[in-house]
């Protein structure tokens, strides 16, 4: 009888802490900063970003190459854009893009070139020497990508983008290999156009370099055996992969300019779902002003408000044009971030 009450009170502290245990584990968590090449999630392009990043369904210059790559099947010429950005704490995140039309097969090629980086070099401190050893460090991140996008309709294209993932940090550094797909079809309602893109489907990242080597003491009370090499292994973590679909619809009134609507729905591997949002009003193909709304619904964002504007000059003899815009970024305790873009056409 008393081994069976014993029995019977201790199955009933382990229900106890059991339950404890249920309560007390949270599952409502997002995965945010649990992926490796984060830059890869900083929006393209000073147009795109001044309507809030709701870019996938439009993607009509290289930038494409970013939001959605089947939108440069419709480039018909030759376009170089380039982007710089003063980032967050001080960084420098560049693109340039270059798309070439293959008109005899209706499809299109598109290079690009994506990094982030320290705009100067960074002292290396330790706790030993917390003003400094002397020695300096940078660190930067590279994304190299090559896209084809072909016309398989004359509404509906596909394309694709294989890219090189680079991350270094003083002499440590990792690489992966990614692709990005992506669709678009303009619908038979004049002006409304949908598009859907996956971005960053690859191999995870690991850390590797000389840094990571030390010597330890596994036994201090042997002696002779106190500088024993090791290294320190890192973990593998996967890129961030990011679903999108868009709809935007664009109306032409006249002599009054041009107005589009646009908006994009991501669903991030990292984190929540949530909405893209943005317009933009033209003048005389000349003038733009742009607004929207990022990441809204986001559990964990802090970011959201975006204006921008640009500058369109074609000189048609020619077909020569350049395009100037500017977007500016609210990003809450983090200040603000600002794009400018440069694009051409030949």
């Amino acid at each position: 009888m008393i081994g069976l009450l014993t029995i019977l009170v201790m199955a009933n502290m382990t229900q106890s802490q059991d339950k404890q245990t249920q309560v007390q584990f949270v599952k409502d968590v997002s995965g945010v900063g649990t992926s490796a090449a984060a830059f890869l999630e900083i929006g393209i392009g000073a147009r795109a970003m001044g309507i809030g990043g709701a870019y996938t369904s439009i993607a009509n210059d290289p930038t494409a190459l970013y939001w959605n790559p089947a939108g440069i099947a419709w480039i018909n010429t030759m376009q170089v854009e380039a982007m710089h950005s003063r980032w967050l704490a001080d960084r420098s995140f560049d693109f340039i893009g270059l798309v070439v039309p293959l008109a005899f097969i209706n499809s299109t090629l598109g290079f690009s070139y994506t990094t982030l980086g320290f705009g100067d070099e960074q002292p290396v401190r330790t706790v030993e020497r917390p003003e400094g050893t002397g020695e300096m460090y940078d660190a930067r991140d590279v994304a190299i990508g090559l896209s084809y996008a072909l016309a398989l309709t004359d509404r509906f294209s596909c394309g694709l983008t294989g890219k090189y993932v680079y991350e270094r940090i003083w002499s440590v550094s990792g690489s992966s290999f990614a692709m990005d797909i992506g669709v678009m079809y303009q619908t038979m309602l004049k002006g409304l156009k949908l598009g859907a893109s996956m971005s960053n489907f690859g191999t995870e990242n690991q850390l590797h370099g000389n840094r990571l080597g030390t010597t330890v003491d596994p036994d201090k009370q042997i002696e002779n055996f106190d500088r024993v090499p090791v290294e320190y292994k890192t973990g593998k973590f996967p890129l961030p992969l990011l679903f999108r679909f868009g709809m935007s619809y664009e109306r032409d009134f006249k002599s009054l300019g041009k107005a589009l609507l646009s908006m994009d729905v991501n669903h991030p591997s990292n984190a929540t779902e949530s909405f893209n949002i943005g317009a933009e009003y033209g003048w005389s193909n000349l003038l733009y002003l742009r607004a929207g709304y990022e990441n809204m619904f986001e559990r964990d964002r802090i970011n959201g408000l975006t204006f921008g504007g640009g500058l369109d000059y074609y000189y048609r003899p020619s077909n020569f044009g350049i395009r100037v815009d500017y977007a500016w970024s609210d990003w809450g305790i983090l200040d603000s971030a600002q794009r400018f873009s440069v694009g051409f056409v030949f």
